[in-house]
């Protein structure tokens, strides 16, 4: 079958309800899908874009916590024309008289959503993460799972030793059938778990392989497998372990760059890569580009400063400052002789000087941004932030985990909350 007649025959459901509770304080005021990303992008761009460059336009988002950013965002940019006949839609938690809680994992949401899925013909589901950073072409692997006769298809990432605690473990025979499932297994247990991987991942010691939290269903099985076990909440843990003895299971072994954003440090981390010279991660492929929201921006503004290694957002103002190895996400304003190293700023949902009254904004400070004379270093600084002058910002005590007056402290990460305003000579 033509690979294009083929997904259009699949479904996708993205996974965006989880509480976030370890990206926080970044996920305190939205849900983590919509955690911004790079300076411009949230989350669960990745996944939808990845779902539009391979074809697959017929979209639904499940969300529940903190989701009305997220809404929001989804709703302005992924509009398609009525004549191809995409959405995304978002499924948010709701009561029926089947259910009144909420979700109680990723197969519950799933399997609360069936009724709106079973909506649109389809043969295939594809479930996938909202706060994961990938490229991958969707197609390649249906095809895989058509060639392998599957009922259920694993995306599987080569990892090396010392990753497998953190992460579910496939073994798999030499048709690539999946006959194990390990939950997060120690390192002491470890023998005979490795699978059969490419030469090139054999070499650089990564033979075992890691779920990365996306399927792909035959749509009968998805609805069986669902309702065979009911209280059965998550499909790592539950179903797909079940799912090993009565169903044919297979791993699509995928080994581009793949990067699970569950915690601050690698939000952190993640992001600070892509600023670098040469990233694992590369935005700038135009085969494979991020979608997100159009906001009509001009373009940044430089003045008398030094940047080097960094990422800057469209509508930011800086002035006479240095900027190192750091993402400055849009409409941010860095003031005169300020220093800003290794920091991720995520900008501003509007400019420090436009008239908070014209535009109608009831929360946030009237002048987000760094003001004059301000160093930092190692921090996170979240949106409409307004951070004043004489600042430093560097978590010199090295303190690991704090809070104090506008600002939370997770792995030694300094984080400046959304709408904080911290006060000038601030010392953190």
């Amino acid at each position: 079958m033509n690979r294009i007649l083929a997904v259009n025959r699949m479904l996708a459901v993205i996974l965006g309800g989880g509480a976030g509770t370890r990206l926080f304080p970044l996920t305190r005021d939205r849900a983590k899908p919509a955690v911004p990303l790079a300076g411009k992008y949230r989350l669960v761009d990745v996944p939808v874009s990845n779902c539009i460059n391979s074809g697959l336009e017929r979209i639904f988002l499940v969300t529940q916590y903190n989701s009305a950013s997220l809404n929001n965002h989804v709703a302005r940019a992924y509009v398609f024309d009525r004549f191809r006949g995409g959405f995304v839609t978002v499924l948010a938690a709701e009561q029926t008289p089947a259910s009144e809680k909420w979700y109680q994992g990723t197969a519950d949401a799933v399997r609360r959503s069936i009724p709106h899925i079973r909506s649109f013909a389809h043969d295939q589901v594809a479930i996938l993460s909202g706060d994961q950073l990938y490229a991958m072409d969707y197609r390649d692997m249906l095809a895989h799972h058509k060639d392998s006769r599957a009922d259920i298809t694993i995306a599987a990432t080569p990892v090396v030793a010392a990753d497998v605690p953190g992460f579910g473990i496939l073994k798999t025979d030499d048709e690539q059938r999946v006959t194990e499932f390990y939950e997060k297994p120690p390192l002491t247990a470890l023998a005979g778990k490795e699978s059969r991987v490419s030469p090139e991942m054999e070499a650089a010691g990564r033979i075992y392989l890691a779920s990365m939290g996306i399927y792909i269903f035959e749509a009968s099985v998805l609805c069986d497998v669902l309702d065979e076990r009911p209280d059965d909440h998550d499909f790592g843990k539950e179903i797909i372990p079940a799912a090993l003895r009565e169903r044919r299971v297979v791993a699509y072994p995928f080994t581009g760059y793949w990067n699970d954003i569950g915690t601050v440090r690698s939000f952190f981390e993640t992001n600070l890569m892509l600023a670098q010279p040469h990233p694992e991660f590369n935005l700038y492929d135009p085969a494979m580009p991020l979608y997100t929201n159009a906001r009509m921006l001009p373009p940044a503004k430089v003045t008398r400063s030094r940047v080097e290694d960094s990422i800057v957002g469209e509508g930011s103002v800086i002035i006479d400052s240095e900027v190192t190895e750091s993402v400055v996400g849009i409409r941010s304003y860095i003031g005169a002789r300020t220093r800003i190293h290794r920091t991720v700023l995520m900008g501003a949902d509007y400019y420090r000087w436009a008239d908070t009254n014209a535009t109608g904004r009831v929360r946030g400070p009237a002048r987000p941004g760094v003001g004059d004379d301000t160093v930092i270093e190692g921090a996170i600084v979240d949106k409409n932030a307004a951070i004043g002058e004489r600042c430093t910002i560097t978590n010199a005590a090295g303190v690991r985990d704090g809070e104090g007056q506008g600002f939370y402290i997770r792995d030694g990460i300094v984080v400046v909350l959304k709408n904080a305003e911290i006060e000038d000579g601030t010392v953190i």
